[in-house]
């Protein structure tokens, strides 16, 4: 459980949030530091504590391409992150969770045009 509190812990604060984003849009050639401070209006050293942060809850992956540092979208991790929640919400009953099932189903890959938002 551990795992999965460092993970909502990391996505909790609005920046590093974006920066998953940023990077779930980017994938699978993700995108370096300076670009995404860039894009985000972020100054770089904060970017890279952000980043740290984002890596070490394996929310992101980085490898070295030259001289830059490259950093990707863990999709995997989020998958876990997700069916965590999921089964947790619907306590082993499937029904439970249809329409969160369903909405999943629905949703647009990276680079496509958003769902209209959800209504309550």
């Amino acid at each position: 459980m551990t795992e999965f509190l460092l993970m909502l812990s990391a996505l909790s604060h609005e920046t590093r949030l974006e920066t998953f984003r940023l990077l779930v849009t980017e994938m699978p050639l993700g995108l370096p530091a300076g670009e995404i401070a860039r894009r985000l209006g972020t100054v770089s050293t904060t970017m890279s504590t952000h980043l740290g942060i984002l890596e070490r809850a394996r929310l992101i992956a980085s490898r070295r391409t030259g001289r830059s540092i490259i950093y990707t979208a863990s999709l995997g991790t989020m998958q876990e992150l997700i069916v965590y929640l999921l089964k947790d919400c619907c306590k082993g009953d499937p029904t439970s969770c249809a329409t969160v099932t369903a909405m999943l189903a629905t949703a647009t890959a990276p680079g496509e045009a958003e769902t209209a938002p959800i209504q309550n």
